[in-house]
């Protein structure tokens, strides 16, 4: 992905905020800031949403294998009680 150059001001306390928090977190500002910036709008929870989903297709059959078609986790009741493809309509409803 190209990335494009920010030049913000902000005052010395948030700057060093800023700083340990990257350096606590074993990152550099620009990341941790990027990272919020993602968290902000939302792309972090979107993004998990997409995994969950890829992962349930995935293995959809090992779950239908070990827990069966005809009991409470299967895909018909979704390990959490709901569909198995909520994830799917979570993820296709926020594009």
């Amino acid at each position: 992905m190209a990335k494009t150059q920010l030049n913000v001001r902000v005052d010395e306390g948030t700057a060093r905020a800023a700083r340990e928090r990257a350096l606590a977190r074993g990152m550099s500002v620009n990341r941790y800031i990027e990272e919020l910036v993602r968290q902000d709008t939302g792309e972090v929870g979107h993004t998990f949403v997409d995994a969950a989903a890829d992962f349930m297709k995935q293995y959809e059959s090992v779950f239908a294998e070990e827990f069966g078609a005809d009991r409470e986790g299967s895909r018909e009741a979704g390990p959490a009680g709901g569909r198995a493809d909520n994830f799917e309509s979570a993820r296709e409803g926020r594009r």
